[in-house]
């Protein structure tokens, strides 16, 4: 039997990081600049600059949808043609009921 005992769980504060130099300031940079993403995230701005950055961000994301789509259509017309015919059946059998 080994004679250890017990002293209890770990915190956070008992482990000795020996980190170098360099290893200390990049971590102090980097907790830096995540503070400072944070304050920006969740501080407080005009909501008229949100909603033109939402606005922006949708335009944006829109735009790329549909240059991917017409990339798309122009590589495969005819397998283009035949979804959307699919899909105009079904949406006429849906609106039919």
């Amino acid at each position: 039997m080994t004679d250890t005992t017990y002293t209890g769980p770990t915190s956070p504060e008992d482990i000795d990081d020996d980190m170098d130099e360099t290893s200390a300031r990049l971590q102090q940079e980097a907790d830096a600049i995540l503070a400072e993403g944070e304050a920006a995230a969740f501080g407080p701005r005009p909501i008229h600059d949100a909603v033109r950055e939402d606005a922006m961000a949708a335009r944006d994301w829109g735009r790329t949808r549909a240059e991917r789509m017409r990339q798309a259509v122009e590589q495969e017309p005819v397998k283009a043609t035949l979804y959307a015919l699919g899909l105009g059946v079904v949406i006429g059998m849906l609106i039919a009921r």
